[in-house]
Parts: C-alpha cells; sequence; structure tokens
C-alpha cells in the first residue's frame, strides 16, 4: 500500500506550514517508537553496510489487525477495512526512500512484495513474509517463557519482526537503512477519513473480490475502505504487483496534492484528524526527528519526488513449493539503487528482464489513469 508515504509525507506538509511549531510537538511528542536500528546486538547478525551519503528510510505498510498497543480491532472495523481476521502479517507495502544529504532529489523505491530472496533464518521466502515469520517466532518464544499478556506479546514480537525485516532490506539492496517508518490498516483509513477522499482515474472497469475492489472507468473520490481496495488490488491487472505500485505511486501524487492544499492545512479540524491518525497509526524509530527531515526533505513537500521500481525478472516466477513469486537478480537490483543516489530516477531493467512499472499516458482532469 501507498499508506506509509501517505503518513510520512502528511507530517511533512504539517511542518513545513505555518502551523509547525505547534502541530510537530503535538505529534513527536506521541508518536510509538521502535528501537530496531544500528549495530546488531548479537553476534549472529551482519553489521549494517557503510553510509553512502544518502539517507535512506525504510518505510513499511503492515496489514496488522491490531492497534497500536497490540488490541485486536473489532470484527465491524476489519469489516470496515475489507479485510479479515488472520493468523499471521504481511509487509504489503516496502519503499525505501532515499534522500540525497547534498540536498539532491528524493526518489521513493518500490519492492514488489512477492519479491523472492534470501532470508536470515535461511533459505529462501517473499519479503513480505519475512516480519510476520520473525514475529511469529518470538510470539511462541515468549509464551514459552511464561508471557501471557497477548497485546504485550504483539508488541514485543513485533520487534523481532521489524529487525529482521531490516536486516533482509540491508543484506538484500546494501543500503544501510538509517531510519525507519511503519502504518498499518487502520492508519491508512484514518488518514484518507481526515483528507476527505483522495482522486484517482482508472482506464478500465475493474474489481477484485480479494480486496474488495469493484470500480468502473473513469474518476473516483476513494476514502476508507475503498481507498485500501484501490491501492491494495493486484488481481485482474495486467501486471499482477507491479501495476499495483503504479496504482500505489499515483495515489500518492493524488494524495500529496490533496494533503499540501488549502482546504486541509486551513482547516483546523482536518488538521486535527490527521494529527489524530498520526498518532494511532505510525511508528517511527526513536531518532527520527520529523522536524529535522521535513528540512533536509523539502523536495517531498513540493511534491519533488521520482518514483521508481526495482528491477525484476519475471514477475510469473514459483518458488519450488509452487508459490508465485517476483524474480529478481540481487546484483541487478542493487546498482539499480546504487545508480540513483543524489541523481533524478531513470534505472531500468536487470538485463532480459522486466522494466520497472510504468505509468499510463491518458489522464482526466490532470489526474493520471491506471490499470
Amino acid at each position: 500500500m501507498a499508506k506509509t508515504v501517505l503518513v510520512l509525507l502528511s507530517v511533512v506538509a504539517l511542518v513545513a506550514t505555518g502551523y509547525a511549531y505547534l502541530t510537530y510537538h503535538q505529534v513527536q511528542g506521541d508518536l510509538h517508537t521502535s528501537d530496531i536500528l544500528g549495530e546488531p546486538d548479537t553476534p549472529d547478525v551482519k553489521a549494517p553496510p557503510a553510509d553512502d551519503g544518502v539517507e535512506d528510510i525504510l518505510l513499511v505498510g503492515v496489514d496488522a489487525r491490531t492497534d497500536m498497543q497490540g488490541n485486536p480491532l473489532p470484527l465491524s472495523m476489519l469489516k470496515t477495512l475489507r479485510t479479515e481476521q488472520s493468523g499471521t502479517i504481511n509487509t504489503d507495502t516496502l519503499i525505501i526512500l532515499r534522500v540525497p544529504k547534498n540536498g539532491g532529489k528524493p526518489t521513493a523505491i518500490s519492492i514488489p512484495r512477492d519479491t523472492y530472496l534470501d532470508v536470515p533464518r535461511g533459505g529462501q521466502a517473499k519479503i513480505n513474509s519475512v516480519f510476520g515469520t520473525a514475529k511469529a517466532a518470538a510470539a511462541a518464544q515468549l509464551r514459552a517463557q511464561g508471557k501471557r499478556d497477548s497485546a504485550e506479546v504483539e508488541r514485543d514480537s513485533d520487534q523481532a519482526g521489524r529487525k529482521a525485516l531490516v536486516q533482509t532490506i540491508q543484506d538484500f539492496t546494501q543500503v544501510r537503512i538509517d531510519h525507519y517508518a511503519e502504518v498499518n490498516l487502520l492508519g491508512f483509513y484514518l488518514i484518507t477519513e481526515a483528507l476527505g477522499g483522495v482522486q484517482v482515474c482508472l482506464s478500465h472497469a475493474t474489481e477484485d473480490k480479494d480486496s474488495g475492489a469493484d470500480f468502473s472507468a473513469g474518476l473516483h473520490t476513494v476514502t476508507g475502505g475503498e481507498a485500501l481496495s484501490f491501492v491494495r488490488q493486484r488481481k485482474n491487472l495486467p501486471r499482477g504487483d507491479l501495476d499495483r505500485i503504479v496504482r500505489q505511486q499515483v495515489f500518492l501524487g493524488s494524495a500529496l496534492h490533496k494533503v499540501l492544499s488549502a482546504g486541509v492545512l486551513t482547516n483546523p479540524g482536518k488538521l486535527s484528524g490527521l494529527t489524530d491518525a498520526l498518532h494511532r497509526s505510525l511508528v517511527l524509530d526513536p531518532d527520527f526527528d520529523l522536524l529535522q527531515f521535513a528540512d533536509k526533505a523539502k523536495g517531498l513537500a513540493s511534491g519533488d519526488v521520482g518514483f521508481e521500481t526495482i528491477p525484476v525478472i519475471t514477475i510469473n516466477g514459483r518458488s519450488p513449493d509452487g508459490q508465485s513469486i517476483v524474480e529478481v537478480d540481487p546484483k541487478a537490483v542493487q546498482q539499480f539503487i546504487a545508480g540513483l543516489a543524489g541523481h533524478t530516477g531513470g534505472g531500468g531493467a536487470a538485463a532480459g528482464g522486466v522494466a520497472p512499472a510504468a505509468y499510463s499516458q491518458s489522464s482526466i482532469n490532470g489526474v493520471t489513469c491506471v490499470n
């Protein structure tokens, strides 16, 4: 989902306005933090890659069915979110936001959720399963040690999931993750509700029972559960996950325009709604200073950010156990990402591979139309 970037860009927009000082302290002071970065605390974990002159922020969207306190969301809310109860957590959105320290153009690089790669526990798996697998193992260990408070187990096991995910991303990309931002399904819902909807455009009518998507061709203003369906759909799209990434990126452009509009930033009610959504959904590393980030990433607040997708070999691969996967060449991915440090877009695909997802050329009232 595009949800994590939307939340973070909402913060940047708030900090960049005349409401900056008050709003910043209201937001930063009450945010949830998770200390998962830095040097490893066990000898079996690799040290992070060296600093390459770019501030790299890992943006993670999780499909957690719990609130920030680890309590399960009520069934009525799950229905509103167009999702179901689930025993595992997946990371539906993984984006590395590269912000050059020399003031160059920031780039947001999407990693498909089905990317098949080496994982910390050994062997290979889809990248979207890393968080949930590590979390489940940690939860089982905590319960075996006698912990009975389910909310506490949820919170503590989340730490293990985040650490495993960061390690996997660093090993895969050879990029040092400097900061971490995570948001859940509820947060995305609350943000779009606070904005009063986001305009999107579809080239063709489409539906997908799994995500709840059911859209006619043309312009739509989506909010809440409908917005979640728009950015989560991947079935019945020509290029599956790559087309979903296109949707996420186009949605972000439209949402950022809405966040920065006077109708939001001069409306006390909407500002209050945004602030409340941040408190209820966003998790950051303790050293993530939002005011400092906003100053470094002024390009984000002006919409001057490049969107890219890692090069892939095929989107129709099969794992040894029969799962549908996205095959990649780690070396090609590492070269692609390194080439975006401080430069403006344009990485391309691995040799003989599939090019990163491209936007449709059509638009209605300035809103880009997608599949």
